[in-house]
């Protein structure tokens, strides 16, 4: 097995350098040099990924990545992270597809929850939210009270373990948890807690508020980010995707069939809204542009100075171009990788940036 240490796509070649070293690469490569050299340049000085895919066919049309030293493709690929609040838009998904919640359910929210010795905050904003409106304002009591709830449904389910197996089996179906088996080496899986692992942690018992945490995208959750890219894919598509790769006119199988999530076709319209509302009034209003974007940020906690996610898809009702930004101790979500999503798609889909945004990436350039 060849080891990657890092990692530089020569599109315009067809070539992968590793280390100076070429690899074959069957053929030209799906990568838009623009882009690439685009994403290369935000991220510099930071360590992070931009991915970016054709939602019509799965090509990955970005795939930039930074570290202390140097790109390295396992950044995007193959480094399992706590997805933050990105992870909301699966959530919702299913939770509406369970029938858990409606569209128009509503949950009250002053500044967090306190649950006995249990205390999740959240940041300010109107109360109470429906579905649409808690994507868009990112509210994680709406989130983990109602992802609890459906854990702790002993009506729907006949225990707890039948209750987390069902959410586990959606969040695989959007191409969540396990390794995507791209056409590239180093592709790694992550964390979606299940059963057996949640009776292993918490030997003494567990229920929906002892893992309330998953239910805003940290705790006992990881993904890399090229997932949450293929994520927003599937939301673009409402409800398939093609697992993604980088080789162009591949003939692979794996490459060229339709994969359908499990995911309720009604469930989609109401979080493709809500991700519209993120980018109009939101979170993510930082973003302006002349075609509709729909998004999600994602804020991530750890130690030292947060975590910066973002992932998008654009235009609306007619997506060409599905993104995933996150940058390690980049702060809010909103801060850096939003307006760096923006950018990307910004350069896709005008072919250019405007002298607004040429300046916004320098700005960014030098963070």
């Amino acid at each position: 097995m060849k080891k990657i240490i890092w990692i530089a796509l020569v599109a315009m070649m067809g070539v992968m350098t590793v280390r100076g070293q070429e690899l074959p690469s069957d053929g030209p490569l799906t990568i838009r040099p623009q882009l690439q050299k685009l994403g290369e340049r935000l991220l510099k000085g930071k360590t992070g990924s931009i991915v970016a895919i054709n939602p019509e066919n799965g090509e990955i049309i970005c795939l930039a990545t930074n570290t202390p030293n140097g790109p390295d493709v396992r950044q995007a690929i193959g480094k399992p992270q706590a997805p933050g609040s990105t992870f909301k838009t699966a959530q919702a998904l299913t939770l509406l597809s369970e029938g858990i919640v409606t569209p128009d359910t509503k949950m009250e929210c002053n500044s967090g929850i306190t649950d006995g010795n249990i205390k999740v905050g959240c940041h300010k904003h109107r109360s109470p939210l429906n579905l649409k409106d808690a994507l868009a304002q990112s509210c994680n009591t709406w989130f983990i009270v109602n992802f609890g709830s459906m854990i702790n449904d002993d009506f729907m389910y006949e225990s707890k373990d039948e209750a987390i197996t069902t959410w586990r089996s959606y969040m695989q179906s959007m191409g969540l948890g396990g390794p995507m088996h791209i056409d590239i080496q180093g592709d790694q899986g992550g964390l979606l807690a299940g059963a057996d692992y949640l009776n292993r942690r918490y030997k003494d018992g567990w229920n929906g508020k002892t893992i309330w945490w998953a239910g805003m995208g940290q705790g006992d959750v990881t993904c890399t980010p090229l997932q949450l890219c293929n994520l927003a894919v599937t939301i673009a598509n409402r409800g398939w995707y093609y697992v993604p790769h980088i080789h162009k006119d591949t003939k692979n199988q794996r490459y060229l069939t339709k994969r359908q999530t499990k995911v309720a076709k009604e469930a989609y319209a109401p979080v493709v809204e809500g991700m519209r509302l993120a980018v109009e009034n939101g979170t993510a209003a930082g973003i302006k542009a002349s075609y509709p974007i729909c998004g999600k940020t994602g804020t991530i906690e750890n130690p030292g100075k947060d975590h910066s996610a973002f992932i998008a898809f654009a235009p609306m009702n007619n997506p060409k171009i599905a993104i995933a930004v996150y940058v390690e101790h980049g702060g809010f979500g909103a801060d850096l990788a939003a307006p760096m999503a923006g950018l990307v798609i910004e350069a896709y889909l005008k072919g250019k940036l405007s002298e607004a945004s040429e300046d916004k990436a320098k700005k960014i350039e030098k963070k």
